[in-house]
């Protein structure tokens, strides 16, 4: 057994499935954002006035829906990231990590090779 420390070298198959899905849920992600609220078209509905505030809650926007070409990429992301979550997480390498050390194993294996959001930079420099 190989018990997994700081700067454990993962095999590279394994590293480049966990760099693609981060990727995947990047992508996933940004899509659905930019995606219409409900797959399917729907009539919205004005909210309803609170009758001590007169603020407008609980109404929806009308709803195009999702072209096939969206509702196929959104499928295919997922299916995508499915996947890799299992290739990741069936690999062989982890019968080799001690089982008390997997966890934190799989948590080195995210933090290494998820990019940073954005660049960090020096709070000095910056001023």
């Amino acid at each position: 057994m190989i018990l997994a420390m700081a700067g454990t070298d993962f095999p590279e198959d394994l590293r480049a499935a966990q760099t693609r899905l981060h990727q995947a849920t990047a992508e996933l992600a940004v899509l659905c954002h930019k995606l219409p609220w409900s797959v399917e078209p729907v009539t919205g509905r004005p909210g309803a006035a609170r009758a001590r505030t007169g603020q407008v809650t609980a109404g929806r926007p009308e709803g195009p829906g999702w072209t096939e070409e969206e509702k196929e990429a959104v499928a295919r992301l997922r299916t995508e990231c499915v996947e890799l979550s299992l290739r990741i997480s069936t690999h062989a390498y982890w019968y080799k990590v001690e089982a008390e050390e997997r966890v934190r194993a799989r948590s080195e294996l995210k933090a290494v090779t998820r990019r940073p959001a954005t660049p960090r930079h020096d709070v000095d420099e910056a001023a």
